[in-house]
């Protein structure tokens, strides 16, 4: 649907819910909603990125299809949502890879794989790449150490910086909406409810995914993800701290904090995203916007595959399997890497700016009143 269109479907059904406002504590759409008489783009956007795509709310409605007034706020958040990551990312010519992100992650991601095993071959050789290598420094033995940190870095600078680039032009488009001033509680109370994934809850009960019924199992595959993908990030910096500041290279013991913190970080990884990957399939398709759902699963899937083959590595690392395993894995988390700030993703950006917003906008409605 064009922009414009969806903008005035979007007044619609707001207008329609602002009326209604049964579902007012579901989540934190609602409140911030109900702060509000007319519904412009800078509000829908800010709305859209506050909705966790519970469904709640469309089980619930009333007015929801087959009702005339075709009240679909799921399916209407998720379409304006894929909009923001459209609109806001850096550099703009960059926006299409939205249009058809699974094919896009997936070309990406086959293209950084070809592009390690053909440089392992040329510079390395089939020798090194099939031989078993023991001992500290052995995966060098494959891929040389400035290959396999200088290019991750630079990728992981530019990523965070079309992030950054992407959250200020957000933050600009929604600066038209209500609110006090944004302090260090609003910061605060955002991460709280970030990290908790509070309204992933619904109303209390969970949320209606992947069908009408009440289930808290979305909730809980999150947080494996998240924290599995905070616990690798962690193993991977102190991993860093041991080589370039204790001289210590991989691969470590077993029992080291590189390789503990990794192992828990990639079961919760491959547990987290297998379970989101069924509930996907199992899911309804009418409170969804298709386009969006591609996207999630072509995350998940990456995500799924970096861990899968993260934990291959670890278990065949003493074996001639090696050298492919290591060449794999470094070509899915390129992928990963590469795809990272025009993907999924990026919904943690706009999502936490969001509810910094809706945070501050709670606290000057609470001193209003009183």
């Amino acid at each position: 649907m064009p922009q414009a269109d969806l903008v005035k479907e979007g007044a619609r059904q707001m207008t329609i819910c602002n009326a209604c406002r049964y579902c007012e504590g579901y989540c934190a759409v609602f409140p911030a909603m109900e702060l509000r008489r007319t519904f412009g783009k800078a509000d829908l956007v800010y709305l859209a990125n506050l909705c966790f795509d519970c469904r709640d709310c469309y089980y619930a409605c009333q007015y929801a299809p087959p009702h005339e007034f075709a009240i679909n706020i799921p399916k209407l958040m998720a379409e304006l949502r894929r909009e923001t990551y459209r609109e806001f990312t850096w550099p703009g010519a960059f926006a299409p890879l939205f249009n058809r992100n699974a094919r896009a992650v997936a070309a990406i991601t086959a293209s950084a794989l070809a592009l390690i095993a053909v440089f392992v071959l040329v510079f390395t050789g089939p020798a090194a790449l099939f031989a078993t290598h023991l001992g500290e420094g052995a995966f060098y033995r494959v891929v040389p150490y400035a290959a396999m940190t200088v290019p991750p870095l630079l990728v992981s600078i530019y990523g965070l910086a079309v992030l950054v680039a992407g959250a200020l032009r957000f933050w600009r488009e929604t600066a038209g909406a209500p609110g006090g001033s944004v302090g260090p509680a609003a910061f605060l109370c955002a991460a709280r409810d970030a990290l908790g994934l509070v309204y992933l809850r619904g109303g209390g009960a969970g949320c209606n995914y992947p069908g009408a019924g009440f289930s808290a199992s979305r909730r809980w595959l999150h947080h494996l993800v998240f924290y599995g993908f905070l616990l690798d990030f962690a193993s991977t910096s102190v991993a860093a701290f041991y080589d370039h500041f204790l001289g210590w290279q991989a691969p470590y013991p077993f029992w080291s904090w590189p390789v503990v913190l990794g192992t828990a970080g990639g079961v919760g990884l491959m547990i987290g995203t297998a379970g989101l990957l069924y509930l996907k399939w199992k899911s309804d398709p009418e409170p969804s916007d298709r386009p969006m759902v591609d996207m999630d699963v072509a995350f998940l899937v990456l995500l799924f595959l970096t861990s899968v083959t993260g934990m291959a590595l670890l278990a065949f690392r003493e074996t001639p399997a090696m050298g492919t395993l290591l060449a794999i894995h470094l070509g899915a988390v390129a992928g990963f890497f590469l795809t990272l700030p025009y993907g999924k993703f990026a919904h943690a950006v706009y999502r936490y700016a969001a509810l910094i917003r809706y945070a501050a906008e709670e606290r000057e409605a609470r001193r209003e009143a009183n």
